[in-house]
């Protein structure tokens, strides 16, 4: 089965057809580099939805595909960045974050991480959701070198997301649970 992956971030394309290379060697990853609307709504998981919604009903796609759209909610902070995650990122950085959480310890450093990934069948069905968490804290400072975004300061058991193999993120990774419950449905 081919599916395509609706994505202008080319770290998520590696993520995932690493995973789906590992997972499920029945299905094929195509990436399509489509740079769509991101609404500005106050759930990940409304984001991802209108979002597919947006490329079923405005854009001829090859279907099956997918997208995904993924928030990091820092429990102190209110869920703050949330949905708002890729914004806040390219304004203030993981420098900003930090500088947020400077006066936090211990359990004030609880976040967690969502991705939903919205499934569309065909340019007729509504998205199906699939939605995957990760539970952490935010790290006193970026530690790492691997991953991308907000993987330095993001610890789970220990380590960041930015200091695990591509494997172990994928593993332990909120994304990676989320996309593999779309392969399970797919199987």
């Amino acid at each position: 089965m081919e599916i395509v992956f609706i994505t202008t971030n080319k770290n998520k394309v590696k993520e995932i057809t690493d995973l789906a290379a590992a997972e499920a060697k029945e299905i094929t990853i195509e990436h399509l580099d489509y740079d769509y609307p991101e609404l500005q709504l106050y759930e990940i998981e409304s984001v991802a939805r209108e979002s597919a919604n947006y490329i079923r009903e405005k854009r001829a796609i090859k279907t099956p595909f997918f997208l995904e759209d993924s928030g990091l909610l820092i429990h102190a902070l209110n869920g703050f960045p949330g949905p708002f995650s890729a914004f806040v990122f390219d304004t203030i950085g993981n420098e900003g974050i930090l500088k947020l959480m400077a006066d936090k310890r211990g359990e004030e450093r609880k976040a967690t991480f969502k991705t939903v990934v919205a499934f569309c069948e065909s340019a007729n069905t509504a998205p199906r959701l699939f939605v995957g968490t990760a539970e952490g804290k935010i790290t006193e400072r970026g530690r790492g070198a691997g991953g991308f975004g907000y993987d330095p300061i993001f610890e789970v058991e220990g380590k960041t997301f930015a200091e695990r193999s591509p494997e172990e993120k994928n593993r332990l990774s909120h994304r990676g649970k989320a996309f593999r419950k779309l392969l399970d449905y797919l199987a």
